[in-house]
C-alpha cells in the first residue's frame, strides 16, 4: 500500500476518534483505518459536499486523499444518493457497542463502505448481511466487498429479509415505523438502530435494546436521511412531523418501545404510534422538555 495513503486514511481515523468522539469502542477506529474508501466510491474526480448544508465540489484531481475527510462523497447526484458522512456514522455505531463475532443486519447497503466497516469490527468470526433495495447498488457492493468473506450482500428488502437471530441491526435509511420482524431476531441485549423521520427526511435516530421481552428505547440525536423503500407510512410520517415540531432537535422524550397497540389504559403513555408499535413517554424527560 502507498505509504501516503495509508498515512491519509490513519489521520482520517484518529480525526474521527476525536470529533465524535469514540470512546468505548477502539475498534470502529481501526476498521476506518483499514478500509480503502475509494474502492466503495467510483473512479475521481469525485463530487464532495464538506458539510450536509455546503454546496458540493468536484475534486480537481484524482488523488484519493481528498476522501480521507468528515465530508460526503457523491453515489449518485440525479438521487441525491452520497456515501454517508463518516462522523455521523461513527457516532451511530458507537452506540450500538458492536463486538467481535456478532450478527449484524445492515439495511441500506449501498455501495458497501459502511459494510466493510462493520465486517472490520465484527473480524472473521461475525457475520454481516448487508441488504440493499437497488439491484445496481447491490451488484456494486458485492463486488467491492470480495475481500470480506464475512459479508454476504443481499438485493432485496431489508424489512423482509430473514438470517435469524441477530445481535446487531443497523439501519441506513429512513422509515416511519420498525419492521416486526426486526424486533422478533433480536437476541436479548441485542441493538437495533434505524432513523425515525418525517416527510421531510428529518427525525431522530432511534435505539432500541432487547431486555427479554421489552425493548429500551432512546433518541441519540437528530438527522436527515434518504427515505427508506418500504418503510414510510404518509400518515404516520405527517404525525411524526407534528410531536417533533417545538422540540429540541434529536431530543425526544421516549423510554421503550411497544409491539401493538396501546390499550386504552396505555393511551395517556404514549408519545408517538405508528405501523404496529409504538414509543412510550418518558415524563421526566417531557417534564424537562417544556421546562427549557
Amino acid at each position: 500500500m502507498d505509504n501516503t495513503l495509508a498515512a491519509a486514511r490513519r489521520w482520517y481515523a484518529e480525526d474521527l476518534r476525536y470529533k465524535v468522539p469514540v470512546l468505548r469502542n477502539p475498534q470502529l477506529i481501526e476498521a476506518f483505518a483499514s478500509v480503502p474508501r475509494e474502492q466503495f466510491v467510483g473512479s475521481g474526480p469525485w463530487r464532495i459536499i464538506s458539510d450536509p448544508y455546503s454546496d458540493a465540489f468536484l475534486t480537481p484531481d484524482i488523488d484519493p486523499r481528498w476522501l480521507y475527510h468528515d465530508v460526503l462523497v457523491t453515489i449518485d447526484a440525479s438521487r441525491n444518493l452520497n456515501n454517508g458522512m463518516p462522523s455521523f456514522w461513527a457516532r451511530n455505531l458507537e452506540h450500538l457497542d458492536i463486538a467481535r463475532g456478532e450478527r449484524v443486519l445492515q439495511v441500506g447497503a449501498g455501495t458497501g463502505y459502511y459494510s466493510a466497516v462493520l465486517a472490520e469490527i465484527v473480524g472473521p468470526a461475525g457475520r454481516v448481511t448487508a441488504v440493499e433495495t437497488d439491484p445496481m447498488l447491490a451488484s456494486q457492493a458485492r463486488a467491492n466487498l470480495v475481500n470480506w468473506p464475512q459479508v454476504n450482500v443481499v438485493a432485496g428488502d431489508g424489512r423482509t429479509v430473514d438470517v435469524g437471530e441477530l445481535d446487531v441491526i443497523v439501519v441506513f435509511a429512513g422509515s416511519t415505523h420498525p419492521s416486526r420482524l426486526w424486533l422478533d431476531r433480536l437476541v436479548g441485549g441485542g441493538r437495533l438502530l434505524m432513523p425515525l423521520t418525517d416527510p421531510c427526511w428529518r427525525g431522530f435516530v432511534l435505539r432500541v435494546i432487547r431486555r427479554r421481552d421489552r425493548f429500551e428505547a432512546s433518541s441519540i440525536g437528530a438527522v436527515s436521511v434518504y427515505p427508506c423503500i418500504g418503510g414510510r407510512d404518509d400518515e404516520a410520517g405527517r404525525r411524526l412531523h407534528v410531536v417533533l415540531e417545538g422540540l429540541p432537535p434529536g431530543k425526544v422524550p421516549i423510554r421503550a418501545l411497544h409491539v401493538g397497540d396501546p390499550s386504552s389504559d396505555d393511551a395517556e403513555k404514549v408519545w408517538f404510534q405508528a405501523g404496529g408499535f409504538w414509543l412510550e413517554r418518558d415524563a421526566a424527560e417531557a417534564d424537562a422538555a417544556v421546562l427549557k
